[in-house]
């Protein structure tokens, strides 16, 4: 068991139509896209853009496991060791996680993400799951 890799970061934006317009003037592929949040990729990495109405987390970054099961491990195991964890969620984009602070205070994301990567929300999108 063991993270498979840092796979993205969460930023606070204050007008998503200008964050998502100014990423994806950079090249990224929008893979998710909410009115509160929205999912940029460029390969494998990945950027989350949350609105002023997204309430669910703040900014962040994430380690992403390629088994489902892991995540309830890593919950387990950093639990057992003393750490404060959320509890472990289900997503609307097929993913699950929870969030906890490191020990320095910065908070992070243990996520699942299904096989093929996180899906897209966007009708037409070929990598649409």
């Amino acid at each position: 068991m063991g993270v498979e890799r840092l796979g993205h970061v969460a930023i606070r934006v204050a007008d998503m139509a200008r964050a998502k317009s100014f990423y994806l003037s950079l090249g990224m592929q929008l893979v998710w896209d909410a009115n509160d949040w929205a999912y940029l990729t460029a390969g494998a990495d990945g950027l989350a853009l949350l609105g002023p109405g997204y309430k669910a987390a703040g900014p962040h970054f994430a380690f992403h496991f390629k088994v489902r099961s892991e995540i309830d491990a890593i919950h387990s195991q950093l639990q057992s060791a003393g750490h404060s964890c959320g509890s472990i969620l289900e997503h609307r984009d097929g993913t699950a996680s929870f969030y906890l602070q490191d020990s320095e205070g910065n908070w992070l994301e243990m996520l699942y993400e299904p096989p093929g990567g996180i899906p897209s929300n966007l009708e037409g999108d070929a990598k649409h799951c």
